[in-house]
């Protein structure tokens, strides 16, 4: 065994010195600056002045957009001419649950959810990321999953293991004992109640930890349950579920860490103590009254209405366990009405979806249904390029198709402010340069 061990490593080292003494190789072709792309179609939504402009033609160099506009081909470039489509900036969703599976069956899914192991579930989420990716959606929010599971598919796709739309995840949403982001109601003598570091807390100085344990542990924004939910068994849908004094706590600990708070809250009063609070959105926001979302404008909190999820749960409502499906249909009626309010008022919007409510890859839906509810199919787009970038903080590099940004780029049949649900239909997704669906 020794011999043979001195033998190989004899061997390494001629190997090594070999290597050593060749000379330099000049530089492959693939190691050269990869030629330029150029993307052509007939329409072209920007994403900033919200209005569309014909022809379309966006220069890609590398991962960045060189210039948008019908100017002349670059020597040598490659050309996708994508014919009567419209190019859009990549979609963002500011509210999903990609570590976090979907089924049409409520109980089994709860069932199957306890008994998979974290590493099992990351396959799921990585399987999820890429329906996400290819649906045209290149940045996302992850807003709460449990075994920080979204730290690690985040991780996972910066890093090429995955494929997926960039990320900026929560960790575990924080709220109080026996509300939304509790765990259900199972006997403590058989199942661990959570604590602070899975985001279950009561009182001021257990919510900073709380909050201090998500950042700890990787999050890029805290999401807190300031109401009670719709798919959650034991609380009413619209009571708060933090007082004061903890959403303060939380708030000001994520805030001078330079994280952003998004509030899940369909009860109003919930909702106006999170914004007095300083959080930066609201999710859902089913019963919001004028007043709140007033209040919301004068104070620049957005509202991430999640309408698409409001329109599923209705429709499934049959099939939850009866609790559910009274929530979901009290919680759809009323969302109708406040999202009518809300563009009425003048809210900031944010496209937001609550992936996993429904089957993921289905996220542009949210486009057509703010519209059927009279939103502008050109607001509705901005909601995103301008909504959710905004919020999430990243409109510097992307949201919008300008030269210096992320080619992140979405080419949807025909002309898209007379079909809206042309979203739903991509016919060609192109994250930071690199294509990922389509020719």
């Amino acid at each position: 065994m020794k011999r043979r061990t001195v033998a190989a490593l004899a061997g390494l080292s001629v190997a090594l010195s070999i290597a050593a003494s060749a000379p330099a190789q000049a530089p492959t072709a693939a190691s050269a600056t990869p030629p330029p792309v150029v993307l052509r179609a007939a329409h072209l939504f920007d994403g900033r002045s919200g209005r569309l402009v014909s022809p379309g033609v966006v220069v890609v160099q590398g991962d960045r957009i060189a210039a948008v506009g019908d100017a002349a081909v670059p020597s040598g470039a490659k050309v996708i001419d994508l014919g009567n489509a419209t190019l859009l900036p990549g979609f963002i969703d500011a509210h999903t649950h990609i570590a976090s599976n979907h089924d049409d069956d409520w109980a089994q899914g709860f069932y199957e959810n306890m008994l998979r192991f974290p590493v099992e579930q990351s396959f799921h989420a990585a399987r999820n990321a890429k329906l996400t990716l290819e649906a045209g959606f290149t940045t996302v929010r992850e807003v709460g999953a449990p075994d920080f599971v979204d730290v690690a598919l985040r991780n996972a796709i910066r890093d090429g293991l995955a494929e997926g739309p960039r990320m900026l995840v929560a960790g575990h949403a924080i709220g109080s004992t026996g509300g939304h982001c509790d765990a259900a109601p199972f006997p403590p003598e058989r199942v661990v109640p959570l604590g602070p570091r899975d985001g279950v807390c009561n009182g001021a100085e257990q919510c900073r930890l709380a909050t201090r344990e998500q950042m700890k542990y990787g999050a890029d924004v805290i999401k807190i349950c300031a109401s009670g939910g719709v798919l959650s068994e034991a609380d009413p849908v619209d009571v708060p579920q933090l007082t004061p004094d903890e959403l303060r706590a939380i708030v000001t600990e994520a805030h001078t860490w330079g994280r952003k708070v998004a509030a899940h809250s369909h009860g109003d009063v919930a909702a106006r103590l999170a914004v007095e609070a300083g959080v930066d959105s609201i999710e859902h926001g089913s019963f919001l009254t004028a007043s709140t979302l007033q209040l919301m404008k004068r104070n620049g909190t957005y509202l991430v209405p999640t309408r698409m999820t409001q329109v599923w749960v209705v429709d499934k409502a049959d099939t939850y366990p009866p609790q559910i499906g009274a929530k979901a249909r009290a919680a759809g009626a009323a969302h109708q009405t406040m999202f009518k309010e809300a563009l009425r008022v003048g809210v900031p919007i944010a496209l937001g979806t609550d992936a996993a409510v429904y089957p993921h890859g289905l996220n542009a839906q949210e486009f057509g249904d703010m519209v059927d509810l009279g939103m502008t199919p050109a607001a509705a787009l901005l909601t995103s390029s301008q909504g959710s970038a905004k919020l999430l903080g990243i409109e510097n590099d992307t949201g919008t198709l300008e030269a210096g940004k992320f080619a992140d780029i979405v080419a949807v049949p025909g002309n898209v402010l007379e079909d809206i649900r042309a979203t739903q239909k991509p016919l060609l997704v192109m994250k930071q340069g690199t294509v990922v669906r389509g020719p």
